[in-house]
């Protein structure tokens, strides 16, 4: 079979690794992906259809959340090119999060509560009446910047000022949703749909804060690791019953059944989970754990896609909750000036180094040269890991893997995993 990956990073670089066992291009790639000679961005989207028509792709494997809400997937179906990702219609659970919320309401989904408004003077009014930590959320796209957890009013009144009066998000700032802030732990939880059933994948936990401690500003994702031992057996049948469940039968009822990968960012308290999020695609750094761990459990990476995107998961024997053996860990090695503007070009040492078994690294930032040398790209540069039978060791064998590359300027969080590590995952 011949796969198209759309996108640049460690995801789409990890998800190329789990679909070795085919013809894999990745578009418009990094330094570490076959690409094809004339690389096409994410988001042209007769771009990327006139690529799978003259690469003659059997399927079409979106990672980025951009092009799936500007409609990628019907437009391959339109060619008659199969896809795996979510229509564009389906794809609202992510590229609006009124109306996500607004989902969640009406199918009895347990998430924060919360208020949505297309004008600033009225979000901040209800801001300055209800004078209690908020979360401001910018409704539309904002590639993963668009939230702020404000303890104060002051803070509150200034991400409304920032999303919908400078308009620093652009479009995606034409409403606000405003809501209660959650306690509790959260965690990554990805299933693979067929627009009726669900694959219930690892569930992993990712460490947004750039600095040890998760201290300092929000990042893309600083590293992650699963199976995270937050969601239990007993919460993960809750999510698939309470929250997977509805959510396919909501959107059948609407008439945009959802194939693809369903992201589900819960807060887990108590023992309950709740939504905080939907995110139509995997996530990064996420993939980069998940992946490793699917090749160890049940039918492989390409055969679950093949048949989300063909409605046929039925087909399939379904992994069991006990399924995961061992465990993965990925450190996200980040440029100078991540997460603000990174420092381009520094010239990577040590991708050639002997690694220990069960480590890898996958390359999300990073550029080839013609001389042969890979310099940084980007701000997230690498995610370099290690899979283990426990998480102990996977954290062994990913810091060792780390150790061993350099570049200028880099840096890295030194505790990913430490959750659960204090819980004795060693």
């Amino acid at each position: 079979m011949r796969v198209l990956i759309v996108g640049s990073g460690a995801r789409e670089h990890a998800l190329a690794s789990g679909l070795r066992s085919c013809d894999v291009i990745v578009t418009p790639g990094n330094a570490a992906t076959p690409t094809p000679s004339v690389p096409v961005r994410a988001d042209d989207l007769d771009g990327l259809v006139n690529l799978a028509l003259k690469e003659r792709v059997d399927l079409v494997v979106v990672g980025p959340e951009v092009p799936l809400v500007l409609g990628l997937v019907d437009r391959l179906e339109d060619a008659g090119i199969k896809a795996f990702g979510p229509t564009r219609a389906a794809a609202r659970l992510e590229g609006s999060k009124a109306f996500m919320k607004h989902f969640c309401a009406t199918h009895g989904i347990a998430t924060s509560p919360f208020a949505v408004f297309d004008d600033a003077d009225r979000a901040s009014a209800y801001i300055e009446k209800e004078r209690r930590p908020l979360v401001v959320k910018a409704d539309g796209l904002a590639a993963g910047k668009g939230v702020v957890v404000a303890q104060t009013s002051a803070e509150a009144l200034w991400a409304v000022d920032q999303i919908m009066r400078a308009r620093v998000f652009g479009a995606a700032g034409d409403a606000v949703v405003i809501e209660d802030v959650l306690g509790g732990e959260e965690a990554s939880f990805h299933v693979i749909c067929d627009g009726e059933r669900a694959f219930p994948l690892a569930a992993a936990q990712d460490h947004k804060r750039v600095g040890d401690g998760d201290r300092g500003p929000n990042t893309g994702g600083m590293g992650a690791y699963a199976p995270a031992p937050v969601v239990t057996d007993e919460i993960a049948s809750k999510v698939m019953e309470r929250v997977v469940g509805p959510t396919l039968r909501g959107m059948a009822q609407m008439g945009a059944p959802f194939r693809g990968v369903l992201f589900v960012g819960l807060m887990i308290e108590h023992g309950e989970p709740r939504v905080l999020e939907f995110n139509v695609r995997f996530g990064d750094p996420e993939t980069s754990v998940i992946v490793p761990l699917v090749r160890l459990a049940g039918p492989g990476l390409l055969e679950v896609l093949d048949a989300a995107a063909r409605g046929k998961l039925s087909e399939l024997r379904a992994p069991t909750w006990n399924a995961w053996n061992g465990a993965a860990m990925a450190v996200v090695m980040a440029a100078d000036g991540y997460p603000g503007a990174p420092r381009l070009g520094d010239r990577i040492r040590g991708l050639d180094a002997s690694l220990e078994p069960g480590a890898f690294v996958f390359h999300a930032g990073t550029k080839r040269l013609a001389d042969g040398a890979v310099v940084t790209a980007g701000g997230r540069v690498l995610a370099v890991g290690g899979l283990g039978a426990t998480l102990g060791e996977a954290h062994r064998i990913a810091y060792g893997a780390v150790g061993a590359i350099h570049w200028d300027g880099e840096h890295h969080r030194s505790d990913i995993g430490h959750r659960a590590l204090v819980r004795g995952g060693a």
